[in-house]
């Protein structure tokens, strides 16, 4: 290890996961929605394991929790989110804010934090609760207030009126100064099943996906299913069937190699057994990290529902609701991860990510690099969601060697 010896404490890093696991336990797994009591609990104890860890530590306005290093910087940041999915899994977005915590302590116990400052955080509503990735973006004021005063949860609950519940409201705001950080780091469960397919131990995140999602809606009329033939229908469920069987058999035509996509849902109106279908809507969502795929996914889409309407003389719209860029990891600061790998005799593996994290929003500001462990069968937003314990602290280690050798030159 190049000048810096960061040695992590194995059965500290898992108390602490086991304890934060304790925040809205559900079985095997937990319920740690945003600004739910669990997860406002969950924040207060997070800030105390950051300053007994040495760090200066604060919740701000919407519930992040950062902790800084008392020397100036340059610091590396490292952490993740600390809410759940509902019935979510124990590590997803946790595992990152301990790592951070148990790097910055072992620094400061090492004698290093003057010169190897981290600073640790725990992102607020990563999971879109309320708002997707709410707290990084307001580090950086990428929210705006029309947002904000628009929020709701699935149950209509305002985001104003849960801050405000939460007691966060008049903690002061915060932003992050990209001037002080020479990189941010993120762990984090694969949540698929990659690297335990290709028995890597350690992933690399190259980048991590663009995601575009579409409504379509189809217009037909409404009749008895009994007494109206078959060639007199103005059917909205046979056309919403049929397009969406032209686009899962196109879409492999004009996809990248790591391309995915998804039909979510399929809604009928009136959606009785015996009433010719007067309305449909399809939910489509697709992800790739390459934009000129999406692009051509986007392409292939309206031009296969223009043909649809075309032949069957309905009215379809095709309407996106979601378009998320890309975002590159830095390359640098993945070669310093695969060589703290190699360092420790850990299979690693180049690899996109398939999900939405903090790190998208982050490295917009700062170099930025993600890990990966393995999650078991590839289960995540589940109670069911585990990394091998063996996993999880190889993982920590591996990026403390990251952080020396990013801090040491």
């Amino acid at each position: 290890m190049p000048g810096l010896a960061i040695e992590i404490d194995a059965a500290r890093l898992m108390a602490d996961l086991r304890q934060l696991a304790t925040f809205g336990k559900q079985g095997t797994g937990v319920t740690r929605l945003a600004f739910s009591r669990p997860d406002i609990e969950a924040r207060h104890w997070l800030r105390g394991r950051m300053e007994e860890a040495g760090l200066v530590a604060a919740i701000d306005d919407v519930g992040n929790v950062i902790g800084e290093a008392p020397a100036a910087g340059p610091a590396i940041l490292i952490g993740s989110h600390s809410d759940s999915v509902p019935g979510g899994g124990w590590l997803d977005g946790a595992m990152g804010v301990v790592y951070g915590i148990e790097i910055a302590r072992a620094i400061v116990e090492a004698g290093l934090a003057e010169r190897c400052p981290v600073d640790a955080v725990a992102f607020q509503d990563e999971e879109s609760t309320y708002l997707p990735t709410l707290g990084s973006r307001t580090l950086f004021g990428a929210v705006s207030e029309d947002e904000m005063s628009v929020a709701r949860n699935i149950d209509g609950h305002r985001l104003a009126d849960a801050i405000a519940a939460s007691g966060f409201a008049n903690n002061p705001p915060r932003r992050l100064d990209g001037g002080r950080y020479r990189a941010f780091l993120e762990a984090h469960i694969e949540q698929g099943p990659r690297l335990e397919a290709m028995q890597s131990r350690i992933g690399i995140v190259t980048a991590i996906v663009g995601i575009r999602r579409f409504r379509l809606h189809i217009e037909g009329q409404a009749g008895h299913a009994g007494t109206v033939p078959m060639a007199m229908r103005n059917d909205a469920g046979a056309v919403a069937i049929a397009l969406s069987h032209a686009l899962l058999e196109t879409f492999p035509t004009v996809a990248g190699a790591d391309t995915v996509w998804n039909i979510g849902s399929l809604t009928l109106s009136p959606g009785a057994a015996n009433v010719i279908p007067a309305g449909a809507e399809i939910t489509v969502e697709i992800r790739d990290t390459d934009p000129t795929v999406l692009d051509a996914l986007e392409e292939r889409l309206r031009a296969l529902a223009a043909s649809q309407a075309g032949t069957s003389g309905q009215d379809i719209v095709a309407i996106r609701t979601l378009d998320i860029p890309p975002a590159a990891m830095d390359p640098a600061l993945g070669d310093q991860i695969e060589a703290a790998a190699e360092a420790h005799g850990a299979p690693w593996m180049r690899m996109p990510s398939g999900a939405g994290h903090d790190a998208m929003v982050l490295c917009r500001h700062m170099p930025s690099a993600m890990l990966f462990v393995p999650s078991i069968g590839g289960h995540s937003h589940t109670v069911i969601e585990d990394t091998a314990e063996a996993d999880i602290v190889l993982g920590c280690r591996v990026l403390a060697d990251a952080v020396a050798r990013i801090a040491g030159g």
